[in-house]
């Protein structure tokens, strides 16, 4: 599960169902491993265990990144164009 060298743990969360069970398991499992020195990190986290994860503030304590949503006016590219209503078009 672990490298000797590597002060890091990962769990594969991909079957673990989303509830508060498993959300105590997970935080008990993290706080064990800094007792030792070592950290928990998550991979194959489902999105319903990421929201129920983020709802109980614990993304952040067990290495889960947020999902990041484009916002609603978010080109591909990145750019917005900002201008005033009154500017005319160029």
């Amino acid at each position: 599960m672990a490298d000797p060298r590597s002060r890091e743990i990962i769990c594969d969360a991909g079957d673990l169902p989303p509830d508060a069970a498993a959300v105590e398991a997970l935080a008990r499992l993290q706080l064990g491993a800094r007792r030792a020195g070592m950290e928990v990190r998550l991979s194959r986290v489902t999105p319903e265990m990421r929201h129920l994860l983020a709802f109980c503030g614990l993304s952040d304590v067990l290495g889960v990144e947020p999902e990041r949503q484009p916002e609603e006016r978010e080109n591909r590219l990145g750019l917005e164009e900002e201008r005033h209503l009154g500017d005319p078009p160029a």
